[in-house]
């Protein structure tokens, strides 16, 4: 099993290079970010599980690593969660399945560190 807390910094830490390396692009990008997720009709929570749910479709790692963490940090549950893999599957079909599994191992992970 991956270790998403692991993953979760590395990422964070290759960002703030990348950021270094093209800060317009990556501040461009954090602001799309920001501004995406705002609740606005749609609560942040949500934006956060909409997000999950295509980054399991479309098999991004890093994707399901943060917007776990993030869901988790605006109240998701893990029966949230795994409403949206529900709907990742319906759309991606099998490997949706497979990164499914992922961001429940990651919402676990996530949640002990949150709790600890």
């Amino acid at each position: 099993m991956k270790n998403y807390l692991k993953h979760y910094e590395e990422l964070s830490q290759w960002m703030e290079k990348l950021g270094l390396l093209m800060p317009e692009v990556m501040q461009g990008f954090g602001a799309l970010h920001e501004a995406s997720i705002k609740s606005g009709a749609l609560d942040a929570k949500t934006k956060e599980l909409m997000a999950l749910g295509i980054a399991i479709t479309v098999r991004c790692d890093g994707c399901i690593t943060y917007h776990v963490h993030d869901a988790l940090k605006q109240g998701a549950s893990k029966e949230e969660i795994a409403e949206t893999v529900s709907i990742a599957v319906l759309m991606g079909g099998g490997p949706s399945v497979v990164y499914g599994i992922e961001a429940l191992q990651a919402f676990d992970q996530h949640q002990t560190a949150v709790t600890d």
